[in-house]
């Protein structure tokens, strides 16, 4: 979201330098974001044994925006909506499918060529 400014002069003979409300919609001043309550501002995926230490880099960000902000340890892994125990269950059937920062799920549905030849599925 762009933040805009329409610079006006208060002194002694501004009325004759400036244009009042023509050209109002003003210079970019600055941006911002636009957020609503309970929306996650920054997501970290860390190893197991880095989880405090990224929780207390997050503790000493959370300064930097302006009201409350909550630090918050998720069950799930990673960027996955699996919690740890499904996903290691998952992973170990061979029905989890690497997809850039989160996995796809193949479900027992669908044509069995996709699953024939997987042990556990």
């Amino acid at each position: 979201h762009v933040l805009r400014i329409n610079k006006t002069l208060s002194c002694a003979g501004a009325d004759r330098l400036s244009t009042g409300m023509r050209g109002a919609f003003g210079k970019a001043y600055g941006t911002a974001a636009r957020v609503k309550i309970g929306q996650v501002l920054i997501s970290i995926r860390t190893k197991e044994e880095k989880i405090q230490i990224a929780a207390e880099a997050l503790r000493r960000a959370k300064f930097k925006f302006a009201g409350r902000q909550k630090v918050h340890i998720s069950s799930k892994m990673g960027f996955t909506p699996f919690s740890k125990a499904d996903y290691d269950k998952w992973k170990a059937c061979g029905r989890l499918i690497p997809n850039g920062m989160d996995v796809k799920w193949l479900s027992s549905r669908g044509p069995l060529h996709r699953l024939i030849g997987r042990d556990n599925a």
